[in-house]
C-alpha cells in the first residue's frame, strides 16, 4: 500500500520564469522503497503531490534525483507552473510542508550505459537520473522551445559524455526538433553502440523519436505524459491504448513503456 508522507521543502530554485526546482525532505520514502520492492527508486518514477486544499486531484511530478540514508532521504523534482495546481505548488517556499504520495509507477529499465537520452521540455528532468544511473556513459539530446527555457544543462554536462541541444526557434544549438539529431546520432552508432534510446517528453516528440529508433533497429523506451487522477491505477484518467488492443494505465503500468507496444495512432 502506498503511504502519504508529509514532506518539507528544504530548497527551492526558480530555473526559468515558469519552471521551478524543489528538493523535499521525504523521511524514509527512499529507504522504504528499497525495502518494499527490493530495489531503490528507479529513473522515470514520479511522486503525486496534493496541491492546495480546494483541489481534489494530486499532480504527478517526475523525480529528477534522490538521496537516501537510514537517517532520512531527499527527492528533487522539477516542474512547470502552467495549471491551477502547479501554480499553487510553485508558490510554496522552503519550510512549507507538502502531502506527497510515492514513489509511484514503473521507470526506465537500464543497466550501465551507454544509452541515448532524449528529452523535450519538462520531460528533461527525469532523464538526468538516467544519466547518473547509466554510469555517466550516455549521450543526451535535449529539446526546448527557446534558449530562455533551457534547464539543467550544467547537470547533464557533468553526467554525460556528450550533450546536444535543439530549440524550436534556433536560439540555442540546433534549429529544429530533437528527432533530427537522434537520426544523426544513431547513424554514428557503429562507433558508439547504444543499448537503447530512453525518451521523455510530449507525445508528438515521443512518436518521432520512437520512429527514428525503429528505423535504426535500436530498442526504445518512452515515458508517457498523461493527466492522472489517482496515481495508482484505480481510475481511468490516464488510460492509454496499446498496439495489441490492450489499454494500460500510465500511472500504474507506466509511465515508461517499450515504444513498440504503444499505439501511436490512437
Amino acid at each position: 500500500m502506498k503511504v502519504e508522507h508529509a514532506c518539507s521543502i528544504i530548497a527551492r530554485e526558480q530555473l526559468t520564469p515558469d519552471t521551478v526546482s524543489m528538493t523535499l525532505a521525504v523521511g524514509d520514502m527512499v529507504s522504504s522503497a528499497i525495502t518494499n520492492t527490493g530495489r531503490p527508486i528507479h529513473p522515470g518514477q514520479f511522486i503525486h503531490i496534493k496541491c492546495g486544499e480546494g483541489l481534489l486531484l494530486r499532480r504527478p511530478i517526475s523525480i529528477q534525483s534522490w538521496l537516501g540514508t537510514r537517517m532520512g532521504g531527499t527527492i528533487t523534482v522539477v516542474f512547470e507552473a502552467k495549471g491551477e495546481g502547479t501554480r499553487w505548488l510553485a508558490q510554496r517556499q522552503a519550510g512549507d510542508t507538502l502531502d506527497v504520495l510515492g514513489p509511484l509507477g514503473n521507470g526506465f529499465r537500464t543497466t550501465p550505459g551507454p544509452y541515448l537520452l532524449v528529452g523535450g521540455g519538462i520531460g528533461v528532468p527525469p532523464l538526468y537520473a538516467c544519466a547518473c544511473y547509466t554510469g555517466c556513459s550516455s549521450t543526451a539530446i535535449l529539446g526546448f522551445r527557446s534558449k530562455d527555457r533551457a534547464i539543467l544543462l550544467d547537470e547533464f554536462d557533468s553526467e554525460c559524455i556528450d550533450v546536444q541541444i535543439a530549440t524550436d526557434d534556433g536560439s540555442l544549438g540546433y534549429h529544429g526538433f530533437v528527432d533530427a539529431l537522434v537520426r544523426q546520432e544513431l547513424a554514428k552508432e557503429q562507433a558508439r553502440p547504444y543499448l537503447g534510446v530512453l525518451a521523455c517528453g510530449p507525445k508528438p516528440m515521443l512518436r518521432s523519436v520512437a520512429k527514428a529508433a525503429a528505423e535504426f533497429g535500436v530498442p526504445c523506451q518512452v515515458s508517457m505524459e498523461e493527466r492522472m487522477g489517482c496515481g495508482v491505477g484505480a481510475c481511468l484518467v490516464c488510460a492509454t491504448p496499446m498496439r495489441d488492443g490492450a489499454v494500460k494505465h500510465v500511472c500504474k503500468d507506466g509511465p515508461v513503456f517499450d515504444a513498440e507496444e504503444v499505439d501511436w495512432d490512437a
